[in-house]
């Protein structure tokens, strides 16, 4: 008898074995994405509908279901625009200059625990930065009544200038995190060549160390910036009609008369649209920057 050969015929291919991790790995991303996209879509089409559409029987699919009507924006953009125009300023200089002091202190701080030696008592520079973050872990429920006795006595209470404040102090941490970890990737002995060149410490920091770490910066930046655009908890307790936020307006559509869920969607949609213009925009400097700590 003759041995059966085991060499393939021309052309055919062995199957290749299911990958489970890799199978389980798309059914998570595909959960993961409905999860995310879900309110972002109920978001968009409820900002194109009426009343009608919602009771007795609510309606989902645009064009099938419903015709999109721009009633909503129609309403927003002439009566509703001062409120629109308040808010939308107040969000903006709110989350723009906590941001970007934030930021600034943030990269201060982040060079010094990098570049010097520290030592209180028992805490070195590690234990400086771990206190830094652990300030995250600390629910801002817990501080929202002493910051409005403060605001009180300091007359901050419906003032902007308040919420730059206190945006700033809870941004801090995340943004000394996030630059001390791409400060640690900046090697001294280019600074210190700088040094040898006559320039000071203050100058190589500003010329050299902040130009090497600008991924860095922008991530910290941006992610300062959606944490205050989004905070809800401070611009309601500290503000009330002239320092108010998008956030609150948004809230403020539920009303003892009804929920306007048409109006709400469609100031939401307003809201949402600068931050998903920079996440997109900044996208490659974001994963750059929060990657190059971790891999450095």
């Amino acid at each position: 008898m003759s041995a059966i050969s085991a060499t393939p015929r021309p052309g055919h291919r062995p199957h290749k074995p299911i990958d489970v991790t890799r199978v389980l790995s798309y059914l998570v991303l595909i959960v993961w994405s409905i999860v995310v996209i879900g309110p972002l879509f109920w978001m968009v089409t409820m900002a194109f509908k009426q009343q009608l559409d919602l009771f007795p029987r609510r309606l989902v699919i645009p064009w099938l279901q419903f015709t999109p009507k721009l009633d909503a924006f129609q309403y927003i953009l002439t009566d509703f625009w001062p409120q629109i125009t308040n808010a939308f300023t107040n969000s903006l200089i709110a989350a723009g200059g906590s941001a970007i002091l934030a930021t600034f202190f943030g990269a201060m701080a982040g060079y010094g625990l990098v570049r010097f030696r520290y030592r209180f008592g028992f805490w070195r520079n590690d234990d400086i930065a771990f206190w830094f973050v652990s300030q995250r872990m600390l629910p801002p429920v817990v501080v929202v009544y002493p910051f409005l006795i403060m605001y009180r006595f300091a007359g901050l209470i419906d003032n902007v200038i308040g919420l730059v404040i206190a945006y700033t102090l809870f941004s801090l941490p995340i943004t000394v995190w996030i630059l001390r970890d791409a400060f640690r990737g900046v090697p001294l002995e280019i600074e210190e060549s700088a040094w040898l060149d006559g320039c000071s410490r203050f100058g190589s920091f500003f010329r050299i160390a902040l130009p090497l770490i600008l991924p860095g910066l922008v991530a910290a930046l941006l992610i300062a910036f959606i944490f205050a655009w989004n905070e809800y908890l401070f611009a309601l307790m500290l503000t009330y009609q002239r320092a108010q936020t998008l956030t609150v307006l948004v809230a403020a559509q539920a009303t003892q008369q009804g929920n306007y869920f048409w109006n709400m969607a469609a100031i939401s949609l307003i809201a949402v649209t600068p931050v998903l213009i920079l996440g997109i925009a900044l996208q490659r400097w974001i994963v750059r920057g929060l990657a190059a700590g971790g891999l450095k």
